[in-house]
């Protein structure tokens, strides 16, 4: 429902602007034609008053109507939960004061899928001796695991609930060396019998599954929604102060351990991570939601069930950016003019002791094209077919293109020969072409990441991967590709 919002809201804020524009055109053309019809144009404000007052009424409706959509779909706690239309059936223990409810709130792994860490929800009834843990991280690879991260990457993630005995759980948690902590929460009756109704409905075959999203409706943020239920809304009420942390401040962080993923999702995610959080939102994740559930008093007996040490922090990746232009820097200042060796040279520059410095270019140029391509291929098809709002209309799609791959051969070329592209005078001006619109297009950039007017947060990518690329682009433009004369004798 969320995803549909937000397409509807783009739709509704553009046809706002249109019909901004066209009210503004059509003042226009009223006015000139006011003007050239009436001399006493001035003496007659009426019908421009009425002509100007429909269309900006009109176009303040649509961004108000937008104002509504936009809520909706990003203000988590004013939607409510399903109702349960046969709360009767449901058989509830007779004494809920034996019903005790517990928070479990486990430490991010060393896996990709575990690195913002898991909330469960475990419930022990002395009155019948019964213990079990509901968890909503599981998920379904029946199918191929193939098929399901096909199925993740177009935004289709179904997971749904499981309820297992604690030992199994814990077990799993051990084995993969993950501290867990456990929490008392300190509710009445009649608010266990809410969370308990609430459970006993999730549980049904037909309420099991539910429509995965990182940040608004994951693992965390399900036990968190039914507990604001059971407490008739206060924990939301208590959570709408806005917080210094955005959704990527929290992504980069979490993924700190993995610094390839966390380098490929600073690129891949949009401006929509870089909105500050409220406390409600950043209780998507585990810890946060166990800090504000204790902040508001709402925690008991706490303990530390299992302790390990969390994932190490990786080298940032961004450094190694930086690194990587020390030798580009070296390889532009090793260019010299070249020689004609043959009839069909061309004037031109090479590098010094090219057999060298063109396999280190080489090198260079494959991790480049490499990266640049696939980066851009996943951001032109993630746009295209994905659900993942997040990763649509990204600005880095200024920086990285699909057609980069392209320059895998001449990298190619450079490393196995020793030495410059030999192309056409024609090919070798679409390369310039091409060479040209790549640097133009990071100047672009460059002054919408500095100005703000990208919306999106790239300070480190201007920082350390603008001028990597620019510089490569300069070496490529001067020495890389080389013109060849076509001869031909009549």
């Amino acid at each position: 429902m969320r995803r549909l919002l937000d397409r509807f809201g783009f739709f509704v804020i553009m046809a706002g602007h249109c019909v901004k524009l066209y009210n503004d055109k059509r003042q226009q053309k009223l006015r000139q034609s006011l003007i050239s019809s009436n001399p006493n144009y001035a003496a007659l404000p009426g019908k421009m008053f009425v002509a100007s007052a429909r269309g900006a009424v009109l176009s303040a409706a649509l961004r108000l109507f937008f104002c509504v959509v936009f809520l909706l779909a990003n203000i988590g706690f004013l939607r409510a939960q399903p109702a349960i239309d046969d709360v009767e059936n449901i058989r509830i223990p007779a004494d809920l004061s034996q019903v005790e409810f517990y928070l479990i709130t486990v430490d991010v792994g060393n896996h990709v899928w575990d690195n913002f860490g898991h909330t469960a929800l475990r419930i022990v009834d002395d009155s019948t001796d019964t213990d079990l843990m509901f968890n909503w991280g599981m998920f379904d690879t029946s199918a191929g695991y193939v098929r399901f991260a096909a199925n993740f990457a177009l935004g289709n993630m179904d997971y749904q609930l499981g309820v297992s005995p604690p030992e199994w759980e814990l077990g799993r948690y051990r084995q993969e060396g993950r501290t867990v902590w456990q929490d008392r929460l300190r509710l009445s009756d009649a608010q266990k019998r809410s969370l308990y109704q609430r459970l006993a409905w999730n549980i049904r075959p037909e309420n099991i599954e539910y429509a995965y999203d990182y940040f608004f409706d994951n693992c965390t943020t399900r036990v968190r929604d039914y507990l604001d239920e059971a407490l008739n809304g206060t924990l939301a009420a208590g959570s709408t102060a806005l917080t210094l942390r955005t959704f990527r401040d929290e992504v980069l962080s979490h993924y700190a351990s993995v610094p390839l993923l966390r380098f490929s999702l600073d690129i891949l995610l949009n401006e929509r991570v870089d909105q500050r959080m409220t406390q409600w939102q950043q209780m998507f994740l585990p810890l946060q939601l166990r800090e504000q559930l204790r902040r508001q008093g709402l925690l008991a007996d706490s303990q530390t069930l299992m302790q390990f040490a969390p994932p190490a922090r990786g080298i940032n990746p961004y450094w190694l950016a930086g690194l990587l232009m020390l030798p580009v820097l070296l390889l532009l200042a090793g260019v010299r003019r070249a020689s004609i060796a043959s009839f069909s040279s061309q004037p031109g520059f090479t590098l010094l002791m090219p057999g060298l410095s063109y396999r280190l270019l080489g090198l260079i140029g494959l991790g480049i094209a490499l990266l640049s391509g696939v980066y851009g291929l996943m951001l032109s098809l993630g746009w295209w077919l994905s659900g993942h709002q997040d990763i649509h209309g990204n600005m880095n799609l200024l920086l990285f293109w699909p057609t980069d791959l392209l320059g895998l051969g001449i990298a190619l070329h450079w490393l196995l020969k020793g030495k410059a592209y030999s192309v056409s005078v024609t090919r070798k001006r679409l390369v310039v072409a091409y060479l040209m619109l790549h640097v133009l297009a990071a100047l672009v950039y460059l002054v919408m990441g500095a100005t703000g007017l990208g919306e999106q947060r790239v300070g480190s990518l201007m920082l350390y991967v603008v001028p990597l690329l620019v510089l490569y682009s300069l070496l490529m433009l001067i020495a890389g590709v080389r013109p060849v004369r076509s001869l031909s004798f009549n």
